[in-house]
């Protein structure tokens, strides 16, 4: 007679309990990393001094969220004495839940300054429908920001851009702008009159994010430029995004080779004197006419070369 095998049915696994405590620990390694890591970058850029009053742009997004609560955490413990202020600029936007971002400061005890301006409806008459709205709202938003720092005597303004923001704007200035450039870390605005700093400078996107539903900021969307599917910097988010996945560590890389910069090895003759390279002949060397004067003409190639 055939020997029969018989198949028993395993019981459903019981799930396990999600330990509060080993969540509380995870809070808190990212918590430290990202103090750590904001604290590396003020240091590095010299970017808060002693007496600093430091404006905080909050739009109510999770990276302004953020910059805000790991400053007040650095604040306890700084080597120097500075002082933040927390300051919205109301864009009249529709829907836009106005008592949030008031109620959310309050609670946490925060000095803040809420400024309005309807720029909503100058983006929404001068930009087309479908057209992105990012630029000249970025501009309006600028301005009514820099004008209520120089009104209020702040003498730093911080920014929510993080790593990933100043990765992506690299490769939008490469692919559409022909230059190498990102978001620098502390910069003064073209007028003279302002330091903007971006203490968020070394901090991965998706720590933020993190952190920010850990803490359970009260996210407010946006429904101006956010929503725009064909926004360029999205669609280099999808690309950097795809990267990271195929090789885990890529932003990180070129985040950190935009603070490796060897002009040697570019190609720009205002960073480095390319002319006096290896040059043998002290005489004044002819000018890039007496060379090009009768070349063929180009066929649109950069180099030149065929």
């Amino acid at each position: 007679m055939k020997a029969m095998s018989v198949v028993l049915a395993l019981p459903d696994p019981v799930p396990r309990a999600r330990d509060p405590r080993a969540a509380d620990a995870m809070q808190d390694k990212l918590a430290r990393r990202l103090r750590r890591q904001v604290g590396q970058a003020i240091a590095d850029f010299g970017m808060i001094e002693d007496g600093d009053k430091v404006m905080v742009c909050l739009s109510g997004g999770k990276d302004s969220y953020t910059l805000l609560d790991v400053l007040l955490q650095l604040q306890k413990k700084a080597p120097v004495r500075f002082e933040l202020v927390a300051v919205n600029l109301d864009q009249k936007q529709p829907d836009f839940p106005a008592h949030v971002l008031p109620a959310y400061l309050a609670s946490i005890g925060v000095a803040y300054q809420i400024i309005e301006q309807d720029t909503y409806s100058v983006v929404s008459r001068v930009i087309p429908e479908g057209r992105t709205m990012c630029s000249l709202c970025s501009r309006l938003r600028r301005g009514a920001l820099y004008r209520h720092a120089a009104e209020n005597g702040f003498s730093k303004i911080a920014l929510g851009h993080h790593r990933d923001d100043s990765v992506a704007t690299f490769f939008l200035n490469l692919f559409h702008h022909a230059k190498l450039s990102a978001m620098p870390p502390k910069l003064r605005s073209d007028d003279g009159r302002h330091v903007v700093i971006r203490p968020l400078a070394y901090v991965a996107e998706d720590d933020i994010r993190a952190y920010a539903q850990a803490r359970a900021f009260p996210i407010i969307p946006c429904n101006l430029c956010g929503s725009q599917d064909t926004l360029q910097r999205r669609q280099v988010g999808q690309m950097l995004q795809q990267w990271e996945q195929q090789h885990p560590g890529r932003i990180d890389q070129i985040a950190r080779a935009l603070g490796t910069v060897e002009p040697s090895q570019l190609a720009d003759p205002t960073l480095f004197d390319f002319m006096a390279l290896g040059r043998v002949d002290a005489a004044t060397p002819p000018v890039p006419s007496a060379w090009t004067d009768g070349a063929p003409a180009d066929n649109g190639g950069a180099s030149g070369l065929s």
